[in-house]
């Protein structure tokens, strides 16, 4: 391992997001292309970050500083991926579910998915099913992970009720719904309907992994 790379892949488990962007940025200059900083630094580390925390070494404020890091590279990465076309692991339309305001979870899955390689358009909080819709008729066609977060079992109704809206605006093929959040189950997911469930930020990224492997 490099010392810039040793730098970078620190700076994200270390949970440093105050030198992120500049270890992202001297990576850049030493004329690494954004995908090789991307899946030989970034990805690599959120996936430490993600072991450690299975681990019980890390819980989850070492992990809100780790996704803040990984943040702070990926907003210099982002633009220039778009810019060169790169390919990457799939897009994630994240937000949490109408009526819920709660947005750590979902701020820490958001972070993770973009750290492992996924583009991520993040709606935040209080997002109603039509937003969801919206947003993926957008993106015109084209296959997407649909990704809803709530805290409150009074507003996980609204997890059926966007893949109700999904489906009804005819656009079940294009996507695939992941859910999770507090008092979501796997049993929960199952009824209705959802693609895939997690209980972690971490297991997430495997879940969407897994699917997208079959579906990309």
């Amino acid at each position: 391992m490099s010392e810039e790379r040793s730098e970078l892949y620190q700076n994200i488990v270390d949970g440093d997001f105050d030198e992120a962007a500049d270890s992202t940025q001297a990576l850049l200059d030493a004329g690494l292309s954004p995908g090789e900083i991307l899946d030989g630094h970034v990805v690599p580390a959120m996936g430490e970050v993600g072991n450690l925390f299975d681990e019980g070494e890390y819980f989850v404020p070492e992990l809100l500083m780790a996704a803040k890091a990984a943040q702070e590279a990926m907003a210099i990465l982002n633009p220039l991926l778009k810019q060169s076309g790169a390919e990457r692991q799939g897009c994630v339309v994240i937000g949490t579910v109408k009526g819920d305001m709660h947005d750590i979870g979902k701020n820490l899955v958001a972070a993770t998915l973009e750290g492992a390689g996924f583009e991520v358009v993040d709606l935040g909080c209080n997002v109603p099913p039509e937003k969801f819709v919206e947003t993926v008729q957008a993106r015109g066609g084209a296959k997407t992970f649909v990704a809803m977060s709530a805290l409150l079992t009074t507003t996980i109704p609204q997890m059926k009720a966007t893949i109700d809206a999904l489906a009804a605006a005819g656009l079940s093929e294009s996507t695939r719904t992941l859910v999770g959040g507090a008092p979501v189950t796997k049993e929960f997911a199952e009824s209705i309907g959802a693609d895939g469930y997690s209980e972690s930020a971490n297991e997430c990224v495997a879940v969407a992994k897994e699917l997208a492997a079959n579906w990309l």
